[in-house]
């Protein structure tokens, strides 16, 4: 089954001392690229956080945006006491000299931001990664089930739409293949067409052999068999590719539809007939539909 690049997910968690929301997205990228926004400090484990992807993403780009919430707890944050007496007895000495007491309200309120008066969280930033990663990467799990769901809903999507667009290209090919004798027999009579004239005109003749030999010329310049045998066979391994495989499709798909477009190429330039060009052309039209699809597969 083909997986999508693109995929959501998310998840939240819930526990005493914390609420955990957890939004994963990913978009199409030739490489694994995980970047991590939110709360801190989970920004700065995206290391930790592409661990949990590459078991479910071998490539894309992956944007995890992680919610914390921490209740606060009563009794559970206290000020320095000591710390601010120390700090508003030495602003009020630097007030007095200054000689303006009003100053005084303003600095106060101020002192409590200053180092070490008010803790900032009721832990460091590794002791909130040890006891909130459990709840964090739980969460963060589900969500990643939640977008393989995605990428494989849409994987799917994109399987039948690439089948679908297989098909069309062997119709071509087929009425391409069941055309061809049609150009040479139209050759042939353009050909005694134009020597009948010329006969006409200047009152010479043309040895069979001569037109023979033109004929040749002509089937050896305009034969297409192999090019078609190669894009039957092409056609066989997307197929192939499309209905069975999920693990590095998108690669597989992206050389086998770059090989049917030099197939196609060389078709449309070897042919030499107006049918045969149209019918190349309805070919491309569908190729080039492939290669976008094929950018979002994984």
């Amino acid at each position: 089954m083909l997986l999508s690049m693109t995929g959501f997910g998310s998840a939240d968690a819930k526990t005493a001392d914390l609420t955990v929301g957890v939004e994963v997205r990913s978009v199409n990228n030739r490489h694994l690229k995980v970047t991590v926004r939110g709360s801190d400090p989970y920004p700065l484990l995206d290391a930790e956080f592409e661990k949990l992807i590459r078991k479910r993403v071998k490539r894309g780009t992956v944007l995890v945006q992680i919610r914390v919430e921490r209740p606060a707890r009563p009794g559970g944050q206290s000020i320095n006491a000591t710390l601010l007496k120390s700090y508003l007895d030495q602003l009020e000495s630097v007030v007095a000299e200054m000689g303006n007491p009003s100053l005084l309200g303003p600095l106060a309120g101020a002192a409590l931001g200053l180092p070490g008066v008010a803790p900032e969280s009721g832990h460091s930033g590794s002791k909130v990664a040890d006891d909130e990663w459990p709840t964090v990467a739980a969460a963060t799990e589900v969500a990643l089930v939640k977008l393989d769901a995605s990428r494989k809903a849409e994987g799917q999507a994109m399987a039948t739409e690439l089948l679908g667009y297989h098909r069309h290209i062997g119709e071509k090919l087929l009425a391409v293949r069941e055309h061809l004798p049609q150009v040479m027999s139209d050759y042939r009579a353009r050909l005694l067409g134009r020597v009948r004239q010329a006969v006409a005109d200047a009152g010479v003749t043309v040895e069979p052999e001569q037109l023979i030999r033109e004929i040749a010329l002509f089937a050896d310049r305009t034969d297409v068999a192999e090019e078609v045998h190669r894009l039957t066979a092409h056609l066989v391994q997307f197929d192939e590719i499309v209905r069975t495989e999920s693990d590095s499709a998108g690669r597989r798909l992206e050389f086998v539809a770059q090989e049917m477009g030099r197939e196609v190429n060389t078709l449309g330039s070897k042919a030499g007939d107006v049918a045969v060009s149209k019918l190349v052309f309805d070919m491309k039209v569908a190729l080039e539909k492939i290669r976008e699809l094929v950018q979002n597969v994984e």
